[in-house]
């Protein structure tokens, strides 16, 4: 590993931008924080669009107990502002690319096809997944080639997302379009009246800049003196996407609405709110407990949160808008919901939700420390940049551990392979009951001690900061399940 190769980060065909700091940003002395892209395209006013919903994928097969689908990874130019073509790199040639409905115990085979010019890898964000098809960042699939990866999904039913892993290119790949929704489903699930079809609507959110040509704009560092040290600390948005749609509406009925939420984007943290009550249902590992209701929910990078929102409290005709609290200007607005019709509703939110299992962390066989810092040429876990050769640590298969994580700067934190509890967030415990996650934010100067149990593959996977600029630039850590 060499720091050349992370001052080349770079994807053909994104313009190159100058980047300007984000007002109000707070700063710990010395550390890179994430930069702004002004667009140069004339937007559209908001709510001008409406919100599209991606495609469901449809299996090209299905023989003994799997089912089997193609994502064929291409270069296309779509729509995505109003009168502009952009060039994107899509699943399927679409972004975000299809939504993959799949039953949790039933094998879901993905044939990744790449008609790309560069390498790519996929994970299944939230996967309980073999480490040959978890997407380990230098398991790289080549231009014209394929690869098939298995997931076998003995898991919960859950909102999960896929999205591109290559090594240093994570960032600038998922920028360009690489990512989709995962859904999981199962009986128990299925047997709660909650809102479905649809009304159960997945809503990837992420943000973009564009070029006067529509083009999407990233930073190119080639030749740029500087631009290295204002990129890494990660890359904004000035344009707020939602199912790839710039500040989209939908019109809805007065009845209630599952909403999956998914943070998609590089580097910015939403504050989510609609003026009304949100009822949390599920985290990144599924169905809570029971109900949360809240009037504002924090998504990082990485995480997801699905939510019950009852429209049935508002008139025909009124408007209902998802704001970022985290935002400023343009970016403070997501979308907007638009109350148009009455309609039948037999849905409802259950004061029981489901059964999650507590991990005792007495029983932790060990205790690691992981600690996330920046370091002059990137950002270092353990004060080590990534090396795919190095692991940081190996967990037995069967144990419980308890894995205590500081920051210096906010940092996102994702662990593949088994889903976690938060245990303690300095040193306090979390109120209500646990949840299962993927992905936890480090805020400035935090300790977050979680607890997780190693499942079912022994292998090399990964943990790593989920601002996509962080991991490119080495904040990650590989362990192997032993």
């Amino acid at each position: 590993m060499t720091h050349t190769r992370r001052d080349v980060l770079r994807l053909l065909g994104l313009g190159a931008v100058a980047v300007a700091g984000v007002p109000g940003c707070s700063l710990i002395a010395g550390t890179p924080q994430p930069q702004l892209l002004t667009s140069a395209a004339p937007l559209p006013r908001p709510y001008a669009v409406p919100l599209p919903v991606p495609e469901t994928a449809k299996p090209v097969r299905s023989a003994g107990g799997a089912d089997f689908y193609e994502l064929t990874e291409r270069a296309v130019e779509v729509e995505v502002l109003p009168g502009l073509r952009t060039g994107i790199w899509g699943y399927g040639g679409t972004f975000p690319g299809p939504t993959i409905e799949a039953r949790a115990g039933r094998r879901t085979v993905v044939k990744l096809v790449n008609q790309l010019g560069e390498p790519t890898v996929l994970h299944l964000h939230g996967g309980h997944t073999p480490p040959e098809s978890d997407g380990f960042p230098t398991d790289l699939v080549a231009p014209g080639a394929s690869r098939e990866y298995v997931f076998p999904l003995e898991q919960r039913a859950a909102t999960l997302w896929y999205h591109d892993h290559r090594m240093d290119y994570t960032g600038p790949q998922v920028w360009r379009g690489l990512a989709g929704m995962f859904l999981v489903r199962d009986a128990e699930e299925e047997a709660l009246p909650l809102p479905a079809g649809e009304r159960d609507l997945p809503l990837l959110i992420c943000d973009r800049s564009f070029a006067a040509d529509g083009t999407m704009l990233y930073p190119a560092l080639e030749g740029r003196p500087g631009v290295r040290e204002a990129y890494m600390g990660g890359v904004l948005g000035d344009v707020i996407l939602v199912n790839g749609a710039p500040w989209p509406e939908l019109r809805v009925a007065r009845a209630r609405y599952r909403l999956r939420l998914c943070n998609a984007s590089n580097a910015r943290t939403y504050e989510l709110a609609t003026g009304g009550p949100l009822v949390q249902i599920g985290s990144d590992g599924g169905l809570l407990a029971r109900p949360r209701t809240v009037r504002q929910l924090r998504l990082a990078p990485g995480e997801r949160a699905d939510v019950v929102v009852d429209f049935s409290a508002y008139k025909v005709g009124q408007q209902v808008e998802l704001r970022n609290l985290a935002g400023e200007g343009a970016q403070a607005k997501v979308m907007r919901f638009a109350v148009d019709r009455d309609e039948r509703d037999e849905s409802s939110v259950p004061e029981r939700l489901s059964t999650v299992e507590v991990l005792d962390p007495g029983k932790a066989k060990v205790t690691r420390d992981f600690e996330f810092s920046s370091g002059g040429m990137g950002w270092l876990i353990n004060g080590k940049p990534f090396d795919p050769k190095r692991m940081e640590a190996r967990p037995r298969l069967g144990d419980i551990e308890v894995w205590r994580l500081t920051s210096d700067v906010a940092h996102p934190v994702h662990l593949h392979l088994d889903h976690f509890q938060v245990l303690t967030v300095n040193g306090e415990r979390p109120q209500g009951p646990p949840e299962w996650k993927d992905t936890v934010e480090l805020r400035e100067a935090q300790t977050v001690e979680i607890v997780t149990r190693f499942t079912d593959y022994r292998g090399r996977y990964v943990l790593h900061c989920h601002n996509l600029e962080h991991e490119d630039m080495a904040m990650m850590a590989a362990f192997e399940v032993v």
